[in-house]
């Protein structure tokens, strides 16, 4: 890969540091942290010097492994979507890709938070690079009720119930009843309804809920947990249920609390229990400029200072982590509750490089693994935090935990564990100080997910499925098969409910409950929140304990699912079901035919196109890793790169089984280019491509994620995109 040449560096052995980084590093992190730079540089050299050569190594196998599958498919061409399936699995074994499973085990991950061990709740992603949205995200622990309800269409907007300019008092009656219903199928009362309600008091350590002339209490006394203020006429009364937490606000001078019978004015629910901080999928960071702003940013989050200003309706406000919370217990002792999310960091994958550093093994220099930069940067700012020395504390234990994206398989697990291990040497720390999440979005972690977490048995605190980007290595793998079914049907594919259950199924078989999380994907259209309350709560159902949402509105309303749903009970009662079925899993999802009208394949073209370019205009021009893109319907969808993967991918094999041609897909590309530039007219520093399609890099650069797709590295889109960004930048 090509460097930034200009870029003054800082010589470290066989390390160039390039000078922004190397300055970020020596003058902002090593003196907070307390450690020693001589000791730090030298440690990390020998990390590079070991984990490099590696790393390449098991890029290599990935790159032999798909020259084999894509030749056998050539030698075994499918009958009518259908290939000889007992002998492909066998092939697969042969060549080493789908590994003997081992003895049975239980993981033994210690010194891990309740928010990952106990509780389950709602999980945010969020790109660390924009420092407002990182803090949102980190202060959505909890969330206004009220808020989440009257801003989304979880309330109708019919019988006047529509959103106005000002206030609309009756959408706030229509959220008022909704919030009070959740009340009464949560946390029932021993007779009538919380509509009745015109009082609390704490009496004798127990809640007293006053309903006129009359008094009741809860059914269940237990999931009384605390209150704010006097126990005569308290501010605040907190309710647990199922190790969730909801803060009923009282204020008679409120505007909304003066008009309730009990003096309601919110109601508060714990919500984003953790967050995924991402250095990858959601951000553009392809130099040290970029990876800079992501390191300080996380820097700024462990060690609680982190602070963005911006201005907001004419007035300069100051955002900034915020506090616990603290409560009175029942028996009137002390009660102090996380005021943030626990935070988890996306480290970057094992294939990609970055020229913030540049390495010399004795052929000249070449840009560093990202993943192992990362592996070595990111635990060194977390180190006040690990050590318990920060006032708004993570980690409650002393651990970090590290998200490992894109990984293919067991020998990838070992080698990203004990380069935790050498990172922990090198900063001095306890062995298993770092955690490891796994996310299971590649084909060959899948059949082998059980090995894998093997590898990572006393690290592990996460596995997690991601039906994009598992959609587009599906593909990839498979690109020589055939053509694959319409992008609206691969849901309904045998393979994915086999791979959603099979992940479930194999964390518990490996004791990931009590221990880990079993994730779900994102819900990606934020504006449907309607719909997600409908829907999202298959994911506690099918025994997930935490699942990915967009927004913190997201994390409030889907918090409503975690107390509906016991997701411990629902674990246990799936342990004794039978294992999800690998031949359905190893099912490639070809069209049986493909007699698609023109229609069909032009809407199939633009939907994917659309969404491409949508995503890549800003990614290459404006540096913005995750967007909000309208298809072409104009529902905005949350777009980052899993998302780009499956399009390019589709398109690409659509392409290589003739079933749509180069210049139809240009001309789609050139017309949906257009389409984009038109929605994004609003925005002053758009850049648009339809005007000058020859000269717009990113253009270029979202039609070689289609035309140049199937020689990728599984179907990967990052080279491109980091190649087309730099170029942008005039780095390369």
């Amino acid at each position: 890969m090509s460097q930034a040449s200009h870029a003054n560096r800082i010589q470290k052995g066989i390390l160039a540091i390039d000078q922004q980084m190397y300055d970020f590093i020596e003058n902002e992190v090593l003196p907070k942290v307390g450690v020693d730079s001589d000791s730090y540089w030298s440690g990390f050299e020998k990390v590079v010097k070991e984990f490099t050569p590696r790393n390449k190594a098991l890029l290599a196998t990935r790159h032999e492994l798909q020259a084999k599958i894509d030749q056998w498919h050539l030698d075994h061409p499918a009958k009518g979507g259908e290939i000889d399936y007992p002998l492909y699995k066998q092939f697969l074994k042969d060549i080493g890709y789908l590994l003997p499973e081992g003895d049975d085990f239980q993981v033994s991950t210690k010194n891990v938070d309740k928010e990952i061990t106990d509780i389950a709740g709602p999980q945010l992603v969020v790109p660390v690079k924009n420092a407002r949205y990182a803090l949102n995200a980190n202060n959505a622990r909890w969330g206004s009720f009220y808020d989440a309800l009257y801003g989304t269409d979880v309330i109708s907007e019919d019988n006047g119930q529509e959103t106005t300019k000002g206030y609309n008092p009756i959408r706030g009656t229509a959220v008022v009843a909704y919030a009070k219903k959740f009340l009464d199928d949560n946390f029932a009362l021993a007779s009538g309804s919380y509509n009745d309600v015109t009082g609390f008091k704490i009496v004798d350590g127990k809640l007293a809920i006053a309903q006129g002339d009359s008094n009741t209490q809860l059914q269940d006394q237990s999931k009384f947990a605390g209150y704010v203020g006097e126990a005569g006429s308290p501010t605040g009364v907190l309710l647990k249920n199922n190790n969730l937490h909801v803060e009923v606000q009282i204020d008679a001078n409120n505007p909304i609390g003066k008009d309730d019978p009990a003096n309601i004015k919110d109601m508060l629910l714990e919500s984003a229990i953790s967050v995924i901080q991402d250095c990858e999928d959601s951000v553009a960071a392809v130099d040290a400029d970029g990876k800079v702003d992501v390191y300080r940013n996380w820097l700024g989050l462990m060690n609680g200072d982190l602070e963005e200003s911006f201005e907001k309706n004419g007035t300069v406000c100051t955002r900034k982590q915020n506090p616990d919370r603290e409560y009175t217990t029942p028996e009137g002792g002390k009660l102090v509750l996380p005021g943030r999310a626990l935070l988890l960091i996306r480290n970057v994958g094992h294939l990609m490089q970055n020229p913030s550093i540049l390495v010399d093994l004795g052929e000249g220099q070449e840009e560093i693994f990202e993943g192992i930069m990362d592996a070595l940067i990111t635990p060194l700012m977390s180190l006040n935090d690990i050590k318990g020395k920060t006032k708004l504390s993570n980690s409650r234990t002393g651990s970090m935990y590290i998200v490992k994206p894109k990984m293919h398989s067991p020998d990838e697990v070992k080698f990203a564990s004990e380069l935790f291990a050498a990172s922990e040497d090198v900063l001095d720390l306890p062995r298993n100080t770092l955690k490891m999440g796994i996310m299971d979005e590649e084909r060959r972690m899948t059949v082998n997910l059980k090995e894998a977490i093997r590898q990572a048995k006393e690290r592990v605190i996460f596995i997690n499925t991601g039906f994009l980007d598992r959609t587009g290595d599906e593909m990839h793998t498979s690109m020589n098969a055939g053509p694959f079914v319409r992008k609206i049907k691969m849901k309904a594919q045998a393979w994915q409910p086999a791979y959603e259950q099979w992940n479930v199924d194999i964390g518990l078989e490996t004791g990931l409950q009590g221990h880990a999380q079993i994730g779900k994907g994102m819900w990606a259209r934020p504006d449907d929140m309607k719909e997600m309350v409908a829907t999202k709560i298959t994911h506690p159902q099918q025994g997930a304990n935490t699942a990915w949402v967009p927004s913190p509105t997201g994390a409030t309303l889907h918090s409503m699912h975690y107390h509906t749903v016991n997701v411990a009970e629902v674990q246990d009662s799936l342990k004794s079901r039978k294992r999800a079925s690998l031949d359905d899993i190893l099912t490639i999802p070809l069209a049986k035919d493909t007699d698609w009208t023109h229609e069909e394949v032009q809407q199939e073209l633009e939907n994917n196109a659309q969404g491409i370019l949508g995503y890549v205009v800003r990614w290459v021009n404006q540096g913005i890793g995750c967007s909000k893109v309208p298809d072409v319907n104009n529902v905005g969808l949350m777009e980052d790169r899993a998302t780009l993967r499956i399009s390019s991918q589709h398109i690409a094999n659509w392409l290589h089984h003739d079933i749509v041609s180069e210049s139809q897909v240009m001309e789609v590309m050139k017309r949906m280019a257009k389409v984009v530039d038109e929605q994004n007219a609003g925005d002053p520093g758009y850049q648009p491509m339809a005007t000058d399609f020859e000269n717009s890099i990113a253009f270029k650069a979202a039609c070689d994620l289609v035309f140049k797709g199937r020689v990728q590295p599984s179907g990967y889109t990052e080279p491109l995109l980091h190649h087309a960004r730099r170029t942008l930048k005039g780095s390369l």
